[in-house]
C-alpha cells in the first residue's frame, strides 16, 4: 500500500480502487473489472413471464454479470431491473445449503442431516400418512419457477407415484382464471396471440394490466405502428395509464361491465363480423339478448365513466382493423376472473378480431414458467391439455406411458386453496410445498396458519433459508436454483426457451428434477414411470412424445434448435387461424357474464376498497430479490398509498406511519403516500413483503370456477399507528 493510500485509509477515505476500477471484457469491451467473466452463457430469465434472454457471466466459476442477448427475439437486449441483477441472487448468505428436520417436534430447532436421511424421513412420514388416511391425504402445492422438465416429472411422481390426486401449484394464484376463461370460449388452454400483435395491432386494450411495472420489456412493443392507439382500464394510474392515450379508471370490479357495454355497442351499430360468427361461434342470439341490457348509460353508471367515453372505445375497437386485449392480475385476481376472461373472449369473437396479426385477446402470464406447468404439470388437467374425465385422453396417456388406465386419476383434485382447507380439517394431514412461500403470498394469512399448524408433516423445498413457511416446516430440502440447471421455460407467448446452467449448487443443494427421481427411487418406481431417466433432457424427450399432436405440440424442436433460435412458439405466431376451436363440433362459445359486486363492500367501519399489486423492483415474496442489495435497497419497505382527499378528512400527512385494518387482520407501521393515482375512497398496497403483509387483511375469497383468490378488492381502514 502506498503513502498516499495509507494515508487516505488514515482519513477515512474510500481507497478500494479495484472495486470502481474498468477492464476490458473481450465480448462487451470497456465495463466493471467486477464483472469481467471469461465465460458467457445463454439463458432465459427466470422472474416474470417475458421470457427475456440473457447472457450470464462467469469468472472462476462464480457469476459476475449477466446482459441482455441482443440476438433473443424477445428483448432483444434489453432487461428489467430484477433480470439485471439476477446473478447476485446466486451466492447470497440465505441461500439453502443442506436438509434440516426438527428431531422433536415444531417447537424444537432445526438440525443438520444427510440426504438420505431427508428423503427416507419424508417417504416414510408421507407414506405412513397415506396408509392410515388414504392416498389424497398427501397435498403438493408447486410453483411457475420450475422447468418444463420437472413440472413433468413431478406430476407422474404426485399423481402415480404417491398416488395422490391432491397437487395444485402456486399458479391457481395468478393464472387459473385465464386458463378457465380460455376453457370456457376457445375449449382449450394456451393464448391465443404472440407479443408482435402488441406491435401490429391499430389498438391495444389493457385491462387491469399495468405492464410497465410487472413486464417493463412488453412496454418496448406499444407505439411502434404509427397511429396506435393505446387504451388503458384501471381503477389506478398505474405508470402504463400514464402511457396511454386513453385511461379508463374503471371503478373496481366494473370491468365486466364495461366489456358487456362494448358488446352492446358493437352489435347496435354492426361492428361485428357476421360470418365469423355464423361459421365459427355459438350462443350468438342469447348473448345478443343477454348484453342488450348493457347500455351505455347502464355501463356509466355502474364504471363510473361518461357515455362519450364508452361509445368512443367500443368505436376505436370494433372499426379496428386490427385490435389487441391483453390482461393480467387485474383480470384474474377476482371471484369472477375465469368469467371475466370469457368477457374479454367475447369481444375478439363478435368482431373475428382472433388468428390474426394483432388481432388476440392475450393473458400475459405471471411467472417464468407457468405455461409450461399449465401445459405438463398434472394439476388441473393431464399432459398437454387432456382431460380427466375424457375416455380417449386416458387411453391415449396410459398407452404412451405403458401403465393400466385405472392407474390414472378420474378427475381432478382439490385446488390450492382447497387443500389448505383440507389440512384445516385434517383431510390433508401432509403438505409439501416447492419453490413457493404461502404465509407471505396467500391470502387470509391466518387461515393459511391455522392449517400449516394443523397438519401433522410439512416439507418445505427451496432454495434459500430461511422463509416464513419454514416456521412451519418439519422438513427443509434445500434445492437448486435458476442458473444452477437444465430445461426449459415457455413464456406468455408459448415461446419454448432453453435455461442452462452456469454455475454449481451451494452446499449440498441439489436440482428439483434430482430429488424428484431420488425420492422415486426410495418409493420404489423410479424405473416403472421414468425408466432410464438421469437427466432433465430425458423428461424433456417424453414430454415431447406425450404433447405430439396435442395442441402444445412441443415434439417439433429439440433443445440445440431452442438455444439456436431464441426459443420457438409452440403452435405458431398465432393460434386458431383458421377458426377452428378445440370444442367438439370446431365452433369456440359466447358467454353471457353477469357484472356482480364484489365480495365485501365498504361501509362505515371498513371505508376504503384495497387493491393490492406488484413494483418494479421486487419479485413475489421477495425471496430472490430481498437478497440483492440494490434492489433491496430501492424498495426496502411496503407502503400505503392513499388520494389527498381522504388523507385531508383523516388528517394524515405525507410519510405518516400508519395502520391498515380489515375484518380478519390488521398491518402496522405502514408509509403513508399520499398522491392522485389513486381515486377516493381507494388505496394501494405492494403484495412482496412479509415484515409488512398485505395478505394478513385480503380475503380468503375465491373464483367458483378457477379458485384463484379474489386478491384485487377487501373493505379496509386506515388508522394512524401509535
Amino acid at each position: 500500500m502506498s503513502i498516499t493510500q495509507r494515508l487516505m485509509r488514515a482519513l477515512g477515505l474510500d481507497i478500494a480502487t479495484s472495486k470502481y476500477a474498468y477492464g476490458r471484457d473481450p465480448i462487451f469491451g470497456h465495463i466493471s473489472e467486477s464483472r469481467i467473466a471469461d465465460k458467457w452463457t445463454k439463458t432465459t430469465c427466470g422472474y416474470c413471464s417475458v421470457g427475456c434472454g440473457m447472457l450470464a457471466g462467469t469468472r472462476d466459476g462464480k457469476a459476475v454479470a449477466v446482459r441482455g442477448n441482443p440476438d433473443h427475439p424477445v428483448n432483444l437486449g434489453k432487461l428489467c431491473p430484477k433480470g439485471l441483477s439476477e446473478h447476485q441472487m446466486i451466492d447470497t448468505p440465505g441461500r439453502a445449503r443442506t436438509p434440516l428436520l426438527r428431531r422433536g417436534g415444531r417447537n424444537s430447532p432445526f438440525e443438520p442431516i444427510t440426504w438420505d436421511e431427508a428423503l427416507d424421513v419424508m417417504v416414510t412420514r408421507i407414506t405412513a400418512l397415506q396408509r392410515q388416511h388414504g392416498a389424497d391425504t398427501l397435498g403438493v402445492i408447486g410453483t411457475g419457477q420450475l422447468l418444463t422438465e420437472e413440472f413433468f416429472t413431478l406430476g407422474k411422481l404426485v399423481q402415480l407415484g404417491f398416488r395422490s390426486r391432491n397437487y395444485d401449484g402456486n399458479t391457481t394464484l395468478c393464472m387459473a382464471s385465464a386458463v378457465s376463461g380460455y376453457k370456457m370460449s376457445f375449449g382449450s388452454d394456451g393464448p391465443p396471440g404472440s407479443y408482435a400483435d402488441m406491435e401490429h395491432a391499430d389498438v391495444v386494450l389493457l385491462v387491469g394490466s399495468n405492464i410497465a411495472d410487472n413486464h417493463p420489456i412488453l412496454c418496448n412493443r406499444l407505439r411502434k405502428k404509427p397511429g396506435q392507439v393505446l387504451i388503458v382500464a384501471d381503477p389506478r394510474v398505474t405508470k402504463t395509464a400514464m402511457m396511454a392515450d386513453i385511461h379508463l379508471p374503471v371503478k373496481p370490479r366494473s370491468d365486466i361491465a364495461l366489456l358487456n357495454g362494448i358488446a352492446h355497442i358493437l352489435l347496435r351499430d354492426g361492428m361485428i363480423d357476421a360470418s365469423f360468427l355464423k361459421e365459427h361461434t355459438e350462443g350468438l342470439e342469447e348473448f345478443r339478448s343477454f348484453v342488450s341490457e348493457f347500455t351505455p348509460d347502464a355501463v356509466s353508471l355502474t364504471t363510473g365513466l361518461s357515455v362519450e367515453t364508452i361509445e368512443n372505445v367500443a368505436f376505436l375497437y370494433g372499426k379496428a382493423s386490427s385490435a389487441f386485449i391483453g390482461w393480467t392480475m387485474g383480470v384474474n385476481h377476482s371471484t369472477q376472473g375465469a368469467v371475466t376472461v370469457a368477457a374479454i373472449n367475447n369481444l375478439a369473437l363478435l368482431t373475428g378480431k382472433i388468428g390474426q396479426l394483432g388481432s388476440a385477446p392475450f393473458s400475459i402470464t405471471g411467472q417464468c414458467n407457468a405455461m409450461g406447468t399449465r401445459e405438463s404439470g398434472f394439476t388441473s388437467g393431464m399432459p398437454g391439455y387432456r382431460k380427466f374425465d375424457n375416455p380417449k385422453d386416458r387411453e391415449e396417456l396410459a398407452a404412451l406411458w405403458g401403465i393400466d388406465e385405472d392407474e390414472l386419476p378420474q378427475s381432478r383434485g382439490l385446488a390450492y386453496p382447497d387443500i389448505i382447507e383440507g389440512a384445516l380439517d385434517k383431510r390433508v394431514r401432509a403438505l409439501w410445498f416447492i419453490a413457493t412461500n404461502p404465509v407471505v403470498s396467500f391470502p387470509n394469512v391466518k387461515l393459511l396458519t391455522q392449517a400449516l399448524s394443523t397438519a401433522e408433516f410439512v416439507v418445505v423445498q427451496d432454495g434459500f433459508f430461511p422463509t416464513p413457511t419454514m416456521d412451519y416446516a418439519d422438513l427443509v430440502l434445500p434445492a437448486a436454483i435458476w442458473g444452477e440447471k437444465e430445461g426449459t421455460y415457455t413464456n406468455s407467448e408459448r415461446r419454448v426457451s432453453k435455461v442452462n446452467a452456469f454455475v454449481t449448487p451451494p452446499g449440498e443443494a441439489r436440482p428439483d428434477f434430482n430429488i424428484f427421481l431420488s425420492i422415486a427411487e426410495r418409493l420404489g418406481i423410479r424405473e416403472k414411470l421414468f425408466p432410464g431417466w438421469t437427466s432433465s433432457h430425458d423428461a424433456w424427450l417424453e414430454w415431447q412424445r406425450v404433447s405430439a399432436g396435442r395442441l402444445c405440440d412441443y415434439s417439433q424442436f429439440t433443445w440445440e434448435q431452442l438455444e439456436e433460435q431464441g426459443g420457438v412458439q409452440w403452435g405458431g405466431a398465432s393460434l386458431y387461424r383458421e377458426g377452428v376451436f378445440p370444442y367438439e363440433g370446431g365452433r369456440a362459445k359466447l358467454h353471457c357474464v353477469p357484472c356482480l359486486p364484489f365480495t365485501e363492500q365498504p361501509d362505515k367501519e371498513f371505508d376504503f376498497i384495497l387493491n393490492t399489486g406488484r413494483t418494479v423492483e421486487h419479485w413475489h415474496t421477495r425471496t430472490k430479490t430481498g437478497a440483492v442489495p440494490q434492489l433491496d435497497r430501492m424498495v426496502p419497505n411496503a407502503w400505503l398509498e392513499m388520494n389527498p382527499v381522504d388523507a385531508e378528512r383523516l388528517s394524515l400527512r405525507q410519510h405518516d406511519r400508519i395502520t391498515l385494518v380489515s375484518r380478519r387482520a390488521s398491518v402496522e407501521g405502514i408509509e403513508l403516500r399520499i398522491t392522485g393515482i389513486v381515486a377516493p375512497g381507494q388505496v394501494f398496497m405492494p403484495f412482496h413483503f412479509a415484515e409488512q403483509n398485505s395478505n394478513l387483511v385480503t380475503l380468503g375469497a375465491f373464483d367458483p370456477i378457477s379458485r384463484e383468490p379474489n386478491f384485487k378488492q377487501c373493505a379496509v381502514r386506515v388508522e394512524r399507528s401509535r
